[in-house]
């Protein structure tokens, strides 16, 4: 673990003395955008020795509205907070969220340190903005509109230097200032790394805002590297019908040395050598294929262009093409029961015990790890039902911090909450009416909601918030979960009433691991993929690896390596390995490493006369295997407890492997 050397310290109280006592600014003892910040503190007038507990909190109802308010930049980010406190926990840290005006909208962190954070209302409804706190993370990123690490005693405000925050501002596709997203931890214990990971975390955040919103614009997904295409790191850039930079994130912004001012102004025609016409003529081929483009300074880069709806609908009614009502018969027949069969004989007993009950308004509970399908299937139970007119309506009780899901479950009248929409939301128990609701990972859903969810199943009508009418519904309930509900009842995390409520018929879906179709159902995944008219194969080998691969991610995973793949192919239909990811790759060559118990250690050669010592790198191989097997396998965890880095740690795994170190029994 890193830590800010004692020097460090001594020279910001230093600074502080020349700033505040002396009048005078402080060279080099501190960074710019400190000593900018805490002049903007005392123009406005901040008191650096005023108690946090004197500054007002944001109330539970304008909470309420704020998150309403924020919906979109909340669903967008509490995985990847999860995912960054994932990588954090145990270092007396913590993972906040906060809106443009620096109100903290949602947080999560270790015990013992959010005790402490909350003394200084660094906790949901909290207000961090420069103006009311003076210099710290949160508002200063906001304010300077770039990241900033505030340490000790760099915060203006004498009560916070304990802490130690690494903020980053969050910005939407037009370029709107929509957020920070926050790391604050005891100031002995910084890492080094954190600002890298939030950084990291947020273009996560903004790349995610680019999957809805444009629906009718071109989308041109591009990269130096091909293999980038499709990840995280990869630029992204909207145009108009008519060439026009719309939208375009941080790597787009990168790739083509444009800041955010200038992009409002730019056109395809002024920052590629392609023709725009050319660029559209790519849009209509299924898939898009990787093509390769020039950037007007003389950059090459690889590039993935998506089609509008328009387009496509277009392009689908051109005589010998596929027509749409051909396009919406193959629609509903992925969407069929029927269509999940792949040869599996558990999945062929859940689909057989489903079309049993489907039409008896008998509530359906769906068990399953994550990404084994089980929206898939809720979808397929609804286009098999008679309500498959209606509409189908999921909610994901785990993406949606607790402030905000009740609002969005049972919706709110007009002037509710302060800061929410105008008209109100209408909610999802309201818009499923006559159809589905579905409600996956339903284990998360906070107590209190469940008790007001087991009124509304029981009396089937809805009392939005801020209304005091009743309006009745009709819609069938599947819910799903990847935890055993039966052990969050014992836990008392889940209300038993509800439990028997909703588990009329349990179905659980197996893991990809276990299932007897592996293989058919990746080449259906390939041919959903590769589009009609395209046969892609996978090589002989590759179905090897897929056969014995763990498959962590279940079908989720599947799909994403073999969209990988086929967007990495050139000529040739044949997937080989030369088309799969590094990481999915390092996952398969360790995979038994860290829980088979059978693995067996390779017989070394021994001196009859003399006991030969073990050498170095056999001793750090077992101490690898005994540290993972410790973790559950988690890498992170392991990595943290072996004092390496993940890319580190995932290097010796494959080291290990290709060397023999061990074999495995499969």
């Amino acid at each position: 673990m890193y830590k800010f050397p004692l020097v460090s310290k001594i020279n910001i109280n230093r600074a502080r003395t020349e700033f505040f006592n002396m009048g005078t600014v402080p060279s080099g003892r501190v960074s710019e955008h400190i000593i900018r910040s805490w002049q903007r503190s005392q123009v406005s007038g901040v008191n650096m020795a005023r108690e946090s507990s004197s500054i007002p909190t944001v109330c539970r109802k304008e909470l309420v509205g704020l998150t309403e308010k924020n919906r979109n930049l909340l669903v967008q980010s509490y995985p990847v907070m999860e995912n960054l406190y994932e990588q954090i926990h145990d270092s007396s840290s913590m993972v906040i969220l906060a809106d443009a005006s620096g109100v903290v909208l949602h947080s999560l962190g270790d015990t013992n340190f959010v005790n402490r954070a909350r003394k200084v209302a660094l906790q949901p409804g909290g207000i961090w903005s420069e103006q009311i706190r003076g210099t710290n993370a949160i508002g200063t990123a906001l304010v300077e509109q770039q990241p900033v690490v505030i340490h000790s005693a760099e915060h203006y405000m004498t009560a916070n230097d304990f802490l130690t925050c690494s903020a980053s501002p969050i910005f939407d596709p037009y370029g709107k200032l929509l957020g920070a997203l926050d790391v604050s931890c005891d100031c002995r214990a910084q890492q080094q790394h954190t600002m890298a990971l939030v950084r990291i975390s947020v273009q996560q955040i903004e790349n995610q805002m680019f999957s809805c919103g444009f629906e009718t614009e071109i989308c041109l997904q591009f990269h130096n590297r091909p293999e980038f295409i499709g990840t995280m790191y990869e630029a992204i850039a909207i145009f108009s019908q008519d060439g026009r930079l719309l939208a375009a994130n941080r790597s787009a912004l990168l790739h083509l040395s444009l800041d955010r001012f200038q992009a409002e102004t730019a056109s395809f025609g002024q920052l590629f050598d392609t023709p725009f016409d050319a660029l559209l003529l790519q849009a209509d081929k299924s898939p898009q294929p990787v093509i390769r483009l020039s950037i007007s300074k003389g950059m090459q880069v690889y590039g993935r262009v998506k089609g509008t709806a328009n387009r496509l609908q277009s392009f689908l009614c051109q005589p010998g093409k596929r027509s749409v009502q051909a396009a919406d018969a193959s629609e509903n027949r992925l969407h069929s029961l029927h269509a999940l069969e792949f040869g599996d004989s558990r999945m062929r007993a859940a689909i057989d015990k489903t079309r049993r009950v489907i039409g008896h308004d008998i509530p359906v509970l769906i068990e399953g790890e994550s990404g084994t399908g089980k929206e898939l299937f809720a979808r397929a139970m609804h286009h098999e039902s008679s309500r498959r007119q209606g509409p189908f309506v999921a909610l994901n009780c785990a993406a949606i911090p607790e402030g905000l899901i009740e609002a969005e479950l049972f919706g709110y009248q007009e002037g509710a909450f302060t800061g929410a929409k105008r008209k109100g939301n209408t909610g999802k128990v309201k818009q499923a009416d006559g159809g589905t609701l579905f409600l996956d990972e339903i284990g998360d859903m906070p107590l209190t909601l469940q008790a007001r969810l087991l009124r509304v199943l029981q009396e089937r009508a809805i009392t939005p918030l801020g209304d005091s009418n009743s309006h009745p519904i009709d819609i069938n309930v599947v819910c799903a979960t990847n935890r055993k509900l039966r052990d969050e009842i014992a836990r008392g995390r889940f209300r038993e009433d509800l439990y028997y409520r909703l588990n009329g018929l349990v179905i659980t879906l197996p893991r990809l691991q276990e299932r007897e179709d592996l293989l058919p159902l990746a080449q259906s995944i390939l041919d959903d993929i590769a589009g009609s008219g395209r046969k892609v194969r996978l090589q002989a080998d590759v179905l090897d690896l897929f056969a014995a691969h763990p498959w962590p991610g279940n079908i989720r995973q599947m799909h994403n390596v073999l969209r990988t793949a086929v967007a990495l192919l050139n000529d040739d239909d044949v997937i080989t390995m030369a088309q799969l990811s590094d990481d999915f790759l390092e996952q398969s060559l360790h995979r038994d490493l860290p829980v088979n118990s059978a693995v067996k250690e390779r017989p070394r050669p021994v001196n009859n006369n003399t006991h030969q010592p073990e050498r170095l790198e056999h001793l750090e191989a077992r101490a690898i295997r005994q540290v993972m097997a410790a973790c559950n396998g988690n890498i992170s965890a392991a990595a943290r407890q072996l004092g390496i880095s993940r890319n580190t740690l995932y290097r010796k795994i494959r080291e290990i492997t290709l060397k023999g170190e061990e074999t495995v029994e499969n």
